[in-house]
């Protein structure tokens, strides 16, 4: 259900960036009007779209997957491959994060904002923060999982 919420979202911000980008081609095209600002508006949504989506990806384990030697093995093995797989994809992401909070923290506290439509930057930082602590989570769960057999 949380995974299904987040891929809808997803899709809400990509089908406003598409929407947002038609309109300003339509605009430029016909009228001479550009959308001010719309390459912060489609930073923004593009920031949205990916990171909202991560978190469901892992969830429906949907990330890519190199099955290279999967196929040579026992599904036993490939069990412990896929739980090695998490463990380095929470530590990744972990680190991500760790990495980033300090910048995001420091972008907020100095009130930068986007040249154009003086967007604060940290509604840049907040979807992409948000996105890296859900997929961590999405990730412990399936290691939960894993532990207990599904």
């Amino acid at each position: 259900m949380i995974a299904r919420f987040l891929g809808y979202l997803a899709a809400a911000f990509l089908a406003a960036m598409m929407l947002l980008t038609v309109a300003d081609v339509a605009l430029r095209s016909f009228f001479k009007l550009p959308i001010q600002g719309l390459l912060e508006l489609v930073e923004l949504g593009l920031a949205c779209t990916i990171f909202i989506a991560l978190p469901a990806v892992f969830l429906r384990g949907e990330h890519l997957v190199v099955d290279v030697v999967d196929h040579f093995l026992k599904p036993a093995a490939v069990r412990v491959l896929d739980l090695l797989g998490a463990i380095v994809s929470l530590g990744v992401l972990v680190a991500i994060a760790w990495q980033m909070v300090p910048l995001a923290r420091a972008m907020h506290e100095f009130g930068d904002v986007t040249s154009d439509l003086s967007i604060p930057k940290i509604y840049y930082w907040i979807p992409v923060l948000f996105g890296i602590a859900a997929a961590a989570l999405a990730v412990a769960a399936f290691i939960v999982r894993w532990r207990r057999g599904r």
